[in-house]
């Protein structure tokens, strides 16, 4: 990927869309209680955008969301999550806290996933020996330990 991609991303029935600059910061596949929930799956794809890199171009007044995480114990753990009123279709998580919007790979068109690691693997409900590293938790970088699985 060069640093002049341009994606575009929709919720499930299209009335909303939105615009993808660049390139995320980060894919990987997460396995906690939360994403798994969220996403309805027993692995959540997320890829880790800039917040001036994502834009609504269509239908902002169809998203609505929530505010928290209710899984977790740990309060400073927040996540806004927006999703398609119409549909129900999801759109990203902003994570304030990080400076990041996650938006699940699966929303975008024409995006080519290439998860660099594994996180919160010792959630992990449907084990994969993909030779990714597995990472009990988060990389140390974000607040975790960095400890990583076998698989």
């Amino acid at each position: 990927m060069n640093n002049n991609s341009h994606y575009k991303g929709h919720c499930f029935c299209g009335e909303v869309e939105f615009t993808l600059s660049g390139n995320p910061e980060v894919m990987a596949y997460c396995h906690c209680d939360s994403c798994r929930q969220w996403s309805a799956s027993p692995v959540s794809g997320f890829t880790l955008w800039k917040p001036e890199n994502i834009q609504i171009i269509k239908g902002k007044e169809h998203i609505d969301g929530f505010t928290g995480n209710p899984l977790s114990n740990d309060e400073t753990v927040v996540s806004n999550r927006a999703w398609c009123k119409k549909c129900g279709g999801h759109l990203y998580t902003d994570h304030p806290t990080m400076g990041l919007v996650d938006v699940p790979s699966a929303v975008i068109e024409d995006f080519i996933f290439t998860p660099g690691f594994h996180v919160h693997y010792q959630e992990s409900v449907h084990p994969m020996k993909d030779g990714l590293p597995k990472l009990k938790d988060l990389p140390q970088e974000a607040g975790g330990t960095g400890e990583q699985l076998a698989e």
